[in-house]
């Protein structure tokens, strides 16, 4: 296999812009109109994840141990969309036919040969890893709500009752699909495990967001949606042993934190906890009475406000306390960020100059990450079309 010939080729497909993955799946559709069904009306957003992922494949396809691990959650992750195996050989035509037409006279024989047999690598490892999944868990769970708060105008607390136990860990993602739409979104639990398995998310209308606007406005008590299995570790407190810690929270980035505390809580609160909480305005601190009892309850844990106007993205986008954090004394402690890309990444410049460690910052993917099941688990990458934007909206 010609590694070089597979990265070059892939190269000269990424310069044809929204057209190549726009050739693909209109060739897809036209042979199995079938696959059709399995996807959202609105096409844009997964074609854009369909040549992220590809891309990210195939800038590491010579490392196959770090290449495996993403494509089998790709694979495992892939099962709530109803992908049969017999399918995946129709996704390997539609992209020779798509590489056919770009390329003219440089879709050679032999490069056409290099990537059947890349594309069969990729194939097997999905197909073996939602194999092994599904003899362990369903392709997703189907979840009542049984409560639907609006906190604020865009924001709504709802509390799901998942038909039978959603095993997750604190700090950990859901995918989520109102139950007839095609369209899934990840959001993260606001809770620890629960002994009644009930889920609480916290949700911000974005706009052009077809999951989270029917979330906060189209959704009511009773309602069924869908959730998949939860992925990422990057957020879990196993990330700092023992470790104190400090929380900063961005809008309803508070809500995978939220589950931190409580599992702190759980655990008998044997660690000293410094909490952030920002906001574009004080009406936006959408959570302050949970806050306000949890400071009283908790001797362990300080809560401090901060109202940071908006300076670009979904959410507040200063330093949030990052002056404070650095100079507290507090160099020993782990710290966990969560909320709008603009906040994270100036808070993490901050405390790197500040003298932090890599090892002691836990963030999710930012948005310059790649799609998958665990985009979240990931460190920056350089690989091609990097600069796409993920699917979770926060």
């Amino acid at each position: 296999m010609n590694i070089d010939g597979l990265r070059r080729s892939w190269s000269l497909l990424v310069e044809q812009g929204d057209q190549a993955p726009l050739y693909f799946y209109s060739t897809l559709f036209a042979a199995s109109p079938e696959i059709r069904e399995m996807f959202p009306t609105n096409m844009a957003g997964q074609r854009e994840r369909l040549f992220t992922a590809l891309g990210h494949t195939v800038a590491n396809i010579d490392q196959l141990p770090r290449i495996t691990e993403y494509l089998r959650s790709l694979g495992r992750d892939h099962r709530k969309f109803a992908v049969r195996a017999d399918q995946y050989p129709l996704l390997g035509r539609a992209l020779a036919a798509t590489f056919q037409h770009f390329l003219g006279p440089e879709w050679t024989r032999e490069l056409a040969d290099d990537w059947s047999s890349a594309f069969a690598m990729i194939a097997q490892i999905m197909i073996d890893a939602a194999a092994e999944s599904e003899r362990t868990s369903p392709p997703w769970w189907v979840g009542e709500v049984i409560a639907h708060e609006r906190r604020t105008f865009d924001v709504a607390v709802l509390t799901l009752r998942p038909s039978y136990l959603l095993p997750f860990t604190p700090g950990q993602s859901i995918s989520l699909s109102p139950s007839a739409s095609r369209a899934w979104r990840y959001y993260s639990p606001a809770n620890a495990p629960r002994p009644d398995g009930t889920i609480e998310l916290h949700v911000r209308a974005t706009p052009g967001g077809l999951v989270s606007s029917r979330l906060v406005y189209g959704t009511t008590v009773g309602d069924q949606l869908h959730l998949a299995a939860p992925v990422g570790e990057r957020l879990a407190l196993t990330q700092a042993g023992d470790r104190d810690l400090v929380l900063v929270a961005g809008g309803t980035g508070w809500a995978p934190l939220k589950a931190l505390v409580e599992q702190v809580a759980a655990e008998g609160g044997q660690r000293q906890v410094s909490l952030y909480v920002t906001a574009r305005s004080r009406g936006d601190l959408y959570d302050s009475a949970y806050l306000s009892e949890a400071a009283t309850r908790y001797h362990w844990l300080t809560v401090r406000h901060l109202v940071e106007p908006r300076t670009g993205g979904n959410g507040p986008g200063g330093l949030v306390g990052t002056q404070e954090v650095a100079s507290g004394g507090w160099r020993d402690r782990h710290v966990y960020l969560c909320g709008g890309d603009s906040m994270v990444r100036a808070t993490l410049d901050s405390l790197r100059d500040a003298g932090f460690h890599e090892a002691q910052l836990h963030h999710e993917g930012l948005s310059t990450g790649w799609y998958g099941a665990d985009w979240r688990t990931q460190v920056g990458s350089s690989d091609q079309r990097s600069h796409a934007k993920v699917t979770h909206e926060r």
